[in-house]
């Protein structure tokens, strides 16, 4: 039918995520000239156990795998079937990122030109709404009795092909599968003509679905690559497969440079919470540890991100912590590693040499034998890399962002850690607000700030 070499596959994993979940069963035909010339099918050990939501969907079980070759056994072979072929498959992007992952775990590339059905059932009846197999089953009466088999699932395919061929005719069928082979494999519900539109200078994309609320929102220094590598096909996560199969659309924001993608995206994502996004969701509280002069017990601070941060707190401070866990698990391991006494510091109650001192692991400050003051220095060294650092202007800074392809000029302003705007110029540096109340601190700014001044980095200053 089509006037290349092509490959009907499709695969049984024990689950979505091809770089966790592994393929249990592999079945294909090839086609050479529109004829099929060869098919084959077979189980494959996975190594890991079958989920038995699995076994109820595929019927395949633990039992029916013990003996399979595993991928390796079978991968050369797989390949010779595959080679000079394109691979076809219904959602194609499923089946593709699991063979690359299964190859990338052998130390080999398999790099080939892929068919997505779906997108081709898509092209090629615009009328229907739904295009997955069950539905094209139900559309053109086609049956089979081994659903959720890899060959039964293969022959499905086959079959619709034909049954579009004579619906269609054989001239339709080829151009669309050409158009496709052409285009970028992108998401069924995209426009493909968005793509002429997207810039390849910096800026945050944001990912919709069809409830018209962000899926994800990323960024990037070349908006365009990074967005087509969401649909490049090889997912090494549920996630990046899950996003690449619900976009419907796709927006962005151009920005002068990576700093104010980077401010950007971290504020839009806390905005937004997208479902996708794990990283750089906001804290809704932060912890950090005081020490106070001559003190051997740090206390746990707690710092609301909605309110002020007192500037001059920092020069006390050490450590930012998600939660009041992670920081006492974080002074647990300084009291261990440095041999100092955790009733001393607050982390256990009882009077006289603590259990510590008596397994030999604390210098004996509770026991009368390590000077208070030396243990206090000792405290304080051990927390100096977790320091935090001082605001080190006299007041509000700006840094500028010049792009000189697009003319973009951005100026992002900040004041202790807290970024209170971005503008183009500075003569919009009025409009940002400067008072207290405005300041919000936020870890993901501050570690951003840190790494940035660190830099040659043009640097404004003023009151």
């Amino acid at each position: 039918m089509l006037p290349f070499p092509y490959v009907i596959l499709d695969l049984e994993t024990t689950g979505g995520t091809p770089l966790h979940d592994r393929i249990i069963e592999i079945a294909l035909i090839r086609f050479e000239e529109g004829m099929e010339s060869e098919r084959w099918e077979t189980l494959v050990n996975p190594g890991i156990s079958i989920p038995p939501f699995i076994t109820h969907l595929t019927g395949i079980s633990n039992g029916m795998v013990k003996d399979a070759p595993s991928f390796g056994d079978i991968a050369h072979r797989l390949y010779s079937f595959l080679d000079g072929a394109v691979l076809a498959a219904h959602n194609v992007r499923f089946d593709y990122g699991f063979l690359k992952n299964e190859y990338r775990r052998m130390g080999a590339l398999l790099q080939h030109k892929v068919l997505c059905t779906a997108r081709l059932s898509r092209k090629l009846y615009p009328q229907h709404k739904s295009h997955g197999l069950d539905a094209i089953m139900q559309r053109h009466g086609l049956k089979t009795e081994v659903r959720h088999r890899a060959m039964g699932d293969v022959e499905l395919v086959s079959a619709y092909l034909e049954m579009a061929r004579r619906e269609l005719g054989a001239r339709e069928v080829q151009e669309a599968a050409a158009v496709l082979l052409k285009d970028p494999s992108l998401p069924t519900g995209l426009d493909a003509s968005i793509l002429e539109q997207i810039p390849d200078r910096s800026g945050v994309y944001f990912f919709y679905g069809k409830n018209g609320l962000p899926l994800y929102i990323g960024k990037s220094v070349t908006l365009r690559s990074r967005i087509m590598s969401h649909f490049s096909g090889d997912h090494a996560s549920f996630s990046d497969m899950r996003i690449a199969q619900e976009v419907e659309r796709v927006e962005w924001m151009e920005t002068a440079g990576e700093l104010g993608a980077l401010l950007l995206e971290s504020r839009l994502i806390k905005e937004h919470q997208p479902i996708h996004n794990k990283r750089l969701r906001r804290s809704r509280t932060l912890f950090s540890l005081k020490l106070a002069d001559g003190s051997h017990e740090p206390q746990l601070v707690n710092i609301v991100t909605e309110e002020d941060i007192q500037p001059e707190v920092f020069g006390h401070l050490y450590g930012l912590f998600r939660s009041k866990t992670k920081a006492v698990d974080a002074l647990r391991g300084i009291v261990r590693e440095n041999r100092l006494c955790p009733r001393v510091v607050g982390l256990e109650n009882g009077k006289g040499a603590c259990f510590a001192h008596q397994l030999k692991r604390c210098n004996g400050i509770c026991a009368g034998k390590e000077a208070p003051q030396l243990h206090y220095l000792r405290l304080k060294q051990a927390l100096l890399p977790l320091k935090l650092k001082s605001w080190p202007y006299p007041g509000r800074i700006g840094i500028r962002e010049y792009n000189a392809l697009s003319g973009r000029s951005e100026v992002h302003v900040f004041d202790y850690w807290c970024h209170l705007g971005t503008v183009d110029n500075e003569a919009g540096l009025d409009d940002v607000p400067g008072t207290r109340s405005s300041m919000k601190f936020d870890l993901d700014t501050y570690k951003l700030l840190l790494k940035t001044l660190g830099k040659q980095t043009e640097v404004i200053t003023f009151g």
